[in-house]
């Protein structure tokens, strides 16, 4: 039976300088969930990521695992287990080495390390030196590595990265499987198509702050359904949108009629007799939302049901 262990950062705040990277950011990731922590480059993840790890000190605010700070957790290799980095290794060992070195740490045996190694892939490549690993092999032994001590919470920096469809199809079907065992897992990312088919719960910052927390529904809320009608009469089709109150924006030959079904609008403009050249579904998807949100930082935060 796992304990449970959450992730709570509250207020967290860092300061480099001039430079706020971490801005009073708060938010709770929970047990059996995968949790994608999104921004684009610079928007203070890895920061936030290494302040959790106690690689980083923070200017103000707690960043707790299981309600201890990391360097307060007894045998912490064995409570939680990272990756940040795929290019921390020594290009002279071997994959298999690299884990024989950081296995009596958290008291993992050798089998164990073949073990891991099994599970990500990489038993054929086990005895091959690192220098010579792609950066995908890089990202499957950073994640071995990370569950040398079979850790009830997994933190994971752009882990997709360098890998192939197949891999990222197979990283899924890991976390998730880690999630259903009641494991804790962050998993950062600045691309939302990456693991929005993977997480359950998205935490989404830029310039250092929280714009966004919620169950992944909560995103998929925000998503905007547009209406695009257009032909050779503009004039009599925006009269159409405005008899009907439709919230509308103008485009060439038409509007977009927003939050209107297709089905609606085509029997509306029939009924009125208006020529169509176009009738479509231009709706704004989960990563213009995504864009959206991170490129207003200053915009007030959203949050959805994950304690923020």
């Amino acid at each position: 039976m796992r304990t449970e262990t959450d992730i709570v950062v509250d207020h967290l705040t860092k300061q480099f300088g001039s430079v706020k990277a971490v801005d009073d950011l708060s938010f709770t990731v929970r047990p059996g969930a995968v949790t994608g922590f999104l921004g684009p480059n610079g928007a203070g993840k890895t920061t936030t990521l290494r302040m959790l790890l106690g690689l980083v000190k923070p200017t103000g605010g707690h960043a707790l695992i299981g309600g201890k700070r990391y360097e307060e957790i007894h045998q912490p290799g064995s409570t939680v287990g990272a990756a940040l980095e795929a290019s921390s290794f020594h290009p002279g060992r071997t994959g298999l080495d690299h884990l024989r070195v950081y296995a009596p740490q958290v008291g993992a045996t050798d089998a164990r390390c073949h073990e891991l190694l099994e599970l990500v892939g990489m038993t054929d490549a086990a005895k091959r030196r690192v220098g010579g690993y792609s950066m995908g092999m890089r990202q499957r032994l950073g994640l071995a590595y990370a569950l040398l001590g079979d850790p009830e919470v997994i933190l994971l920096d752009e882990p997709a990265n360098g890998l192939d469809p197949q891999g990222i199809v197979w990283l899924r079907h890991l976390l998730r499987a880690f999630a259903a065992e009641g494991r804790t897992v962050l998993v950062s990312s600045h691309v939302l198509s990456e693991v929005q088919h993977t997480v359950d719960d998205v935490v989404i910052i830029a310039g250092g702050r929280l714009v966004h927390a919620s169950p992944l529904q909560g995103l998929h809320a925000l998503v905007e359904s547009r209406v695009r009608l257009a032909g050779p009469a503009p004039d009599r089709i925006e009269a159409l949108a405005a008899e009907r109150s439709w919230r509308r924006e103008p485009v060439a030959g038409g509007v977009d009629i927003i939050d209107v079904p297709a089905a609606e609008v085509g029997a509306a403009a029939f009924g009125a007799g208006i020529e169509v050249h176009q009738l479509a579904d231009v709706g704004v998807g989960l990563e213009d939302v995504f864009l959206r949100l991170t490129s207003s930082p200053d915009a007030p935060a959203s949050r959805g049901g994950v304690a923020a």
